[in-house]
């Protein structure tokens, strides 16, 4: 009898802290969190970004459009980490006068 007796005990001292513990939660106000008062960062504008786009919307006449093909070229070498090719003809003739 002595073991009922203490697990029912130990049952009722459980229910309470558990009833305890949700009075007090539900009880508790929340900080409101304050509001960001920092102006939210904007890109600077880039032109590229906005020729690739005009190219989008030409659809498949961009690939006969030279500002597109060159747009399309940056763009590459920018997502490889590539330094664009010179494009002065001066810097090619110098390797064929060797």
């Amino acid at each position: 009898m002595e073991g009922k007796v203490l697990a029912r005990i130990a049952a009722i001292v459980f229910v309470a802290i558990a009833i305890t513990a949700t009075v007090i939660e539900m009880t508790r106000e929340d900080a409101p969190v304050p509001a960001s008062t920092a102006p939210a960062l904007q890109p600077s504008a880039d032109p590229l970004r906005a020729t690739l786009r005009r190219c989008q919307q030409l659809g498949e006449a961009a690939a006969s459009d030279a500002d597109c093909l060159a747009a399309w070229a940056e763009s590459r070498d920018r997502f490889l980490g590539r330094t664009p090719a010179p494009s002065t003809p001066a810097a090619s003739n110098t390797r064929e006068g060797q």
